[in-house]
């Protein structure tokens, strides 16, 4: 049975409609941006289930599912690319990730590094359409243009979208609190030097993968300067 929705506005037309209290245990928190080119979302979850979690929650914002057009993968774990496969065939989304990440999401090389084994769940690939390549990508959406930062360190292919509305950047840095495991290909040389370019985008608000929703920018700094410091005693 679905739970009760308890989808909550984030920024004008940008919303989260999944995590652990909103929708499969074991999800990230998901995320989602209303463009005049359709809906987008951001990850999708551990799995196939969290779907039916995600649609009732985008309806109860009065939303139609069938306006999701893309769905963007932050990295290869399985609590954000679980709900993938689903997506892309259901509702025929086009699906967004780093070059370096998608021999993985697409279930071509390094299994292990999904970490499904970790949470007891089957992984579907699903097929990525659209590959960014290099250090910056921007992609206009209709009336809303995102910017795609590569921020390897907790697994090579990481991105960390970023958009700027009203005057506000908002910053969705998936994972920001790592962990980093061998296991994971991740690099603590990367990692921090992603962070520090996650803190020099001076973001007004960041969407976090699991810990939530951080504001005003000072509040942004203090959070991602905590890792730093932590990761930067393990040199």
């Amino acid at each position: 049975m679905v739970k009760i929705p308890r989808a909550e506005k984030v920024f004008d037309d940008i919303y989260l409609i999944g995590g652990s209290n909103l929708s499969g245990a074991g999800d990230c928190l998901v995320y989602l941006i209303k463009t005049s080119d359709g809906l987008i979302m951001i990850d999708s979850g551990v799995d196939k289930n969290s779907v039916d979690y995600f649609i009732e929650n985008i309806k109860s914002l009065n939303f139609n599912p069938n306006d999701l057009k893309y769905l963007i993968l932050t990295h290869c774990h399985i609590d954000h690319i679980g709900g993938a496969y689903r997506l892309q065939n259901e509702f025929k989304v086009k699906v967004i990730a780093h070059e370096i990440e998608a021999p993985v999401i697409e279930g071509k090389e390094h299994p292990e590094r999904t970490g499904a084994s970790f949470y007891g769940v089957d992984y579907t690939p699903c097929t990525i359409d659209i590959k960014l390549k290099g250090e910056l990508n921007e992609i206009r959406f209709g009336n809303k243009k995102i910017n795609f930062l590569h921020t390897p360190g907790h697994t090579p292919g990481g991105i960390s979208p970023y958009i700027d509305l009203e005057g506000k950047r908002i910053l969705f840095g998936q994972d920001v609190h790592g962990p980093l495991l061998k296991g994971f290909g991740s690099n603590l040389k990367d990692y921090l030097n992603s962070l520090n370019k996650l803190l020099k985008l001076d973001a007004d608000i960041l969407c976090e993968g699991h810990f939530g929703i951080f504001q005003p920018k000072e509040e942004v700094f203090r959070y991602i300067k905590k890792y730093i410091m932590i990761y930067s005693k393990r040199k």
